[in-house]
């Protein structure tokens, strides 16, 4: 499975944000952004006025490093999401919200998407009794994820389920049982990423 193997902090400093793609390291005096809160390079410092298409590219790379996709398989959402009726931008952002490793984020296993990603592959997680170690699954309406059996003894998974996260509308959990289930489709408001998903079809539309 191809993924990005650099630096991550270097990934926020190229977007000019905090990307929270560390978990709690980003909220610490230890973040490279709060540092050093500039572009990455020999160059990174000097200022540059982003054209439209800078501008566009500059959305799409932020998308796609917030929820740790790669160009192709990126790709491969937006012609999923235009084929689906409705706004092609927000069909697009419920797709990449309803992954698997997302959703395993978003109920508070994991304190990032990274380490959310991590943990689906390693096989922690049931979607509907069964095993999914596919961190792109696709989940659906009703479908419940739960913490194996096996998983839920360990003290990573005690700590998660001792520390609820505050859920999206969309979800629902029962940490004493250590699961979540997916009550209904994302709707725009509830997703909290920092996107302008407008600009991403306007640099697929070229």
């Amino acid at each position: 499975m191809a993924r990005y193997t650099g630096a991550t902090c270097r990934l926020c400093r190229r977007e000019g944000m905090k990307l929270f793609l560390k978990g709690d390291r980003c909220y610490t005096d230890k973040c490279a952004f709060a540092r050093r809160g500039y572009a990455p390079g020999q160059h990174g410092q000097s200022k540059k006025k982003l054209s439209n298409y800078g501008t566009q590219l500059r959305e799409k790379q932020k998308a796609k490093r917030i929820y740790g996709v790669l160009e192709k398989q990126f790709r491969t959402y937006y012609e999923r999401a235009e084929r689906i009726r409705g706004i092609s931008g927000e069909n697009l952002l419920r797709l990449l919200e309803m992954r698997l490793d997302n959703v395993v984020f978003r109920l508070g296993y994991g304190n990032s998407r990274a380490e959310a990603r991590q943990l689906v592959t390693h096989g922690h997680f049931l979607v509907n009794g069964k095993k999914v170690d596919i961190a792109s699954y696709k989940l659906s309406v009703n479908d419940v994820i739960a913490v194996s059996e096996k998983s839920r003894a360990t003290e990573k998974f005690k700590v998660f389920a001792e520390n609820p996260k505050t859920l999206p509308k969309w979800l629902s959990a029962n940490p004493e049982n250590f699961e979540g289930k997916v009550v209904a489709d994302p709707a725009r408001e509830d997703i909290d990423v920092p996107v302008n998903e407008t600009l991403i079809v306007e640099l697929y539309s070229k």
